[in-house]
């Protein structure tokens, strides 16, 4: 065995070992809404007692998430926006989704090329045909209106000729709005008690945000195919 082939087998093995402990103890079951409501008054107490700690910890464990497309980024999200109030969450959430995006696509790419080809199949035809047509501007497009599921995305990407830095920045960029979004909607579900909170004016716009996002993301993806097509 070659060292290469050596350290794709640790690798692979690591992989296996996180997802089987994540299924064994159930660790998804902490990425809800409902647990993530029921222990918010103690983690605001975590985060002003250990600020830094709080952040980093969140990013790393939102890396590995991201990365072993584990449920519960979404949740994650939404959690963030309502600790740690919207800036720093959309800072904090932007580079640890990117970051554990490429890491998937980092690792699809040099270590389960076979997997992700037999996996996806038909799937992989039409993304590639699509990157080699439009290069960098159909990842933004999928990024910003997700045909694909988040987690796909990342892997197909890695077998298609895109290169990882490409891959990155486009993705942070894609990705910022909705991100965005999602850290508002979560700034405000931190504020909600009772029903009578939902109707307050900013509550329903918030969260109207999260349906109309799609809608101004294929508007802002036409407008700017027209600008492309006019040059």
């Amino acid at each position: 065995m070659t060292a290469i082939q050596a350290k794709r087998l640790t690798i692979v093995i690591s992989i296996i070992l996180m997802l089987t402990a994540v299924w064994y103890f159930d660790l998804t079951d902490y990425l809800t809404l409902e647990y993530i409501k029921m222990k918010q008054d103690a983690f605001r107490m975590l985060h002003h007692e250990h600020t830094y700690l709080v952040v980093g910890g969140f990013v790393i464990l939102y890396i590995l998430v991201t990365a072993l497309s584990i449920p519960g980024a979404a949740i994650m999200t939404l959690a963030a926006g309502g600790l740690f109030g919207f800036w720093t969450a959309l800072i904090a959430v932007s580079f640890a989704s990117t970051i554990g995006a490429t890491l998937a696509c980092f690792v699809s790419r040099y270590i389960l090329k076979d997997w992700v080809q037999n996996t996806f199949g038909s799937k992989i035809k039409k993304i590639d045909d699509g990157v080699k047509k439009e290069g960098a501007f159909y990842l933004f497009t999928v990024r910003l209106v997700p045909i694909f599921p988040f987690f796909a995305i990342n892997l197909i990407m890695g077998i298609t000729s895109l290169p990882l830095r490409t891959f990155f920045w486009v993705s942070q960029l894609g990705m910022l709005p909705g991100t965005a979004v999602f850290v508002n909607a979560g700034k405000q579900l931190a504020t909600i008690n009772d029903i009578a909170d939902v109707l307050q004016p900013v509550h329903i716009i918030s969260f109207a945000l999260l349906g109309v996002f799609p809608l101004l993301a294929k508007f802002l993806l036409k407008f700017i195919r027209k600008i492309k097509e006019s040059n």
